[in-house]
């Protein structure tokens, strides 16, 4: 699978409502991962990293969506995007659920165009980048030339084995949000996420050092425990 492609969550507990979105998704471009319930949801998310969740408000006898995103929010998962799928379309409601975190909502029976749309500008927002700019310069001071597929720091080229470059733009394209050392084997080595992540950590390890990622330059890569990694902009 390509570093850039974006993978969205669908936690809902109608099959039929899931297969339909996921045919939606799919075919925008989209890797979908689903979850026929919040415990399925809670168990995986620290191993299957997604960019974004497309969340049921209502999820018959379990915990509500609501419930489920109070939870994200307190989490090592709180600034991942989430945009609700609910039947509810009172101004409170839609209040509730913004309130508690969430980026959009959709209403249901949900549109395929308005729920692509919402997607894509609540990706925008939140800094996943769908298509890879040729040069991101808004990470100053990294500029990542995606063409000559080089970086570099204040203008000066930092050597990279391709690995090596595969790996930090896979990570500068979802700063901000954890990603599980088993997304990084699929997506970067194209390995099956329950083989042996010790080369994970290794490269991680050596990309921190080139890219001087440990705060000084605005930008820190730290591994969150029993997670993955976050590359993200400090203070």
């Amino acid at each position: 699978m390509a570093t850039g492609t974006v993978v969205v969550g669908l936690l809902e507990d109608d099959q039929d409502q899931a297969d339909l979105i996921r045919v939606w998704l799919e075919a925008a471009g989209y890797q979908v991962r689903w979850y026929a319930d919040s415990k399925e949801f809670r168990r995986k998310l620290g191993a299957e990293s997604i960019d974004l969740l497309v969340l049921d408000w209502n999820l018959g006898t379990q915990t509500s969506g609501l419930e489920v995103l109070e939870w994200m929010r307190q989490s090592a998962h709180q600034r991942l995007p989430v945009v609700f799928l609910t039947a509810r379309t009172s101004e409170q409601d839609i209040v509730t659920g913004l309130q508690a975190g969430a980026d959009d909502y959709v209403v249901k029976p949900a549109k395929q165009a308005e729920l692509l749309a919402r997607l894509a500008s609540v990706l925008r927002r939140t800094g996943v980048n769908v298509q890879a700019a040729s040069w991101l310069s808004e990470l100053d001071p990294y500029q990542i030339d995606m063409e000559r597929r080089s970086i570099r720091i204040n203008d000066e080229d930092i050597e990279l084995t391709d690995r090596e470059f595969d790996l930090a733009s896979y990570l500068f394209r979802r700063h901000g949000r954890i990603v599980s050392r088993e997304a990084l084997l699929e997506n970067v080595w194209n390995l099956s996420g329950d083989v042996n992540t010790r080369t994970v950590d290794t490269h991680v390890s050596r990309l921190r050092k080139k890219l001087q990622l440990s705060g000084d330059n605005g930008w820190a890569l730290s591994a969150v425990y029993q997670h993955g990694y976050r590359l993200e902009q400090v203070k």
